[in-house]
């Protein structure tokens, strides 16, 4: 195991952090998969479903584990291939989508034969921040103008986003903002991002406007969204049905205390709905207490310093961008869940990343981190060339120095045999 281990490359401290995640998801992913184990036509077996989160995590490692060995600069040319296929997969989905546990029919896709199913938008807000880190990163001959970086960048934005939004508002909104993000510090002019900002906005109104005035089968979560920025900013709330869940996730949290009840002792895990993934932090604080709730929070920020370090290591402008594109992003996802479970935010939908039971968020997650470690790797191997560059010039400057103290003794011996022929003639 140890030696497994010492061929792991990249950052060791992130592969420890994800590691610890991912160890501690399996607890309260088995307590609160009751809910699903008894739902509907269920056997009250919760050990499938725990097989079935150790499937997705072992493969999520694997993933990881394959990706951080391609070298980064790989990606920056595979995105602009698949971000194609990504609107075919998200047109697809948003037409021809599948229900799944009740959740909205256009989010998913069902792969035939196989029985897996995967959200696309998950898969589109990688290859989105791999494209915009490469866009961002290009060396360019004439200054960046609006115009032009309108067509090559924010077209193919606006483009992935049409197909997210209308399914999807919450990670529409979160790859529009992390995008914003890093394009600030990409360096893209605070101006254009301002109009894009704008024009983001704008667009967002009249989709709004255009589903109230023609209601159809694609709009129809708008009312949705509508309803929870409401319930969220509502003070007296008169029908306890549309705040249920939030009501129930309160409640596992106050019921928690500072030490929880204990692991797998939750009772609203069998009320509240989606508790192995949108509100698993409300089942995480009702088992564990405020310590462990504080304790996953503070692993996230951890992880959040390490990518900070990272992408500060990186020697090259595509491997800092594609740290922060892709390591950001996963900090806040966890930050947003959280904050739904605490009612700081209003519901969203986001998973806890690495922890909430799924396949498509974890193997997502996966790939983001392998990349993430493969940027690290590359410095690793960069530092370890320099010192190996030193330690060899370091010897040779010894064997230089060596020989040419043995050439001074020589020519010392010469000159005092020259100077002193009797002493010749004693040796004889």
């Amino acid at each position: 195991m140890f030696a497994f281990i010492q061929k792991l490359k990249g950052d060791k401290v992130i592969w420890a952090l994800v590691a610890l995640l991912a160890l501690f998801s399996f607890m309260p992913v088995f307590s609160a998969s009751s809910n699903l184990a008894y739902a509907g036509k269920g056997t009250g077996n919760t050990v499938s479903y725990l097989i079935k989160h150790l499937v997705h995590i072992g493969l999520g490692f694997f993933i990881i584990y394959r990706i951080h060995k391609i070298p980064y600069h790989y990606f920056r040319s595979i995105s602009r291939f698949l971000l194609p296929f990504i609107w075919v997969l998200l047109a697809y989905t948003l037409f021809k989508g599948t229900i799944i546990a009740g959740a909205n029919a256009s989010r998913w896709i069902q792969v035939p034969f196989i029985g897996i199913s995967f959200q696309p938008s998950a898969f589109a807000f990688l290859v989105l921040m791999i494209f915009v880190a490469r866009y961002l990163s290009k060396k360019r001959e004439e200054p960046l103008t609006f115009k032009a970086s309108f067509i090559d960048l924010w077209l193919p934005v606006g483009i992935t986003l049409f197909f997210i939004l209308p399914a999807n508002f919450s990670t529409a909104a979160l790859i529009f903002v992390m995008i914003v993000m890093l394009v600030f510090i990409g360096k893209y002019p605070i101006k254009y991002i301002a109009a894009i900002i704008g024009i983001g906005l704008g667009l967002l109104f009249l989709f709004i406007l255009m589903a109230k005035a023609f209601p159809n089968p694609l709009t129809t979560r708008v009312n949705t969204w509508e309803a929870r920025v409401e319930r969220y900013f509502q003070k007296d709330v008169k029908d306890l049905d549309e705040v249920y869940q939030i009501e129930r996730a309160k409640t596992a949290i106050a019921t928690g205390g500072i030490y929880g009840l204990g692991p797998g002792k939750s009772v609203q895990k069998n009320f509240l709905p989606q508790s192995s993934s949108d509100f698993i932090y409300a089942i995480i604080v009702e088992e564990f207490g405020l310590v462990g709730g504080i304790a996953i929070l503070g692993i996230y920020m951890l992880l959040f310093f390490r990518i900070v370090i990272a992408a500060h290591k990186a020697n090259t402008l595509f491997g800092k961008l594609l740290v922060v594109g892709l390591g950001f992003p996963i900090v806040f996802q966890a930050l947003i869940n959280m904050g739904v479970a605490v009612e700081l935010l209003p519901t969203t939908g986001q998973t806890l990343p690495l922890i909430s039971s799924g396949g498509s968020s974890i193997w997502t997650t996966s790939i983001a981190i392998g990349i993430i470690l493969n940027v690290t790797k590359k410095e690793e191997e960069i530092a370890a060339d320099n010192a190996e560059k030193i330690k060899r010039e370091t010897a040779l400057q010894k064997m230089i120095d060596k020989q040419l103290q043995e050439d001074e003794e020589q020519e010392d011996e010469a000159v005092i045999k020259e100077e002193n022929p009797m002493n010749a003639v004693l040796n004889k």
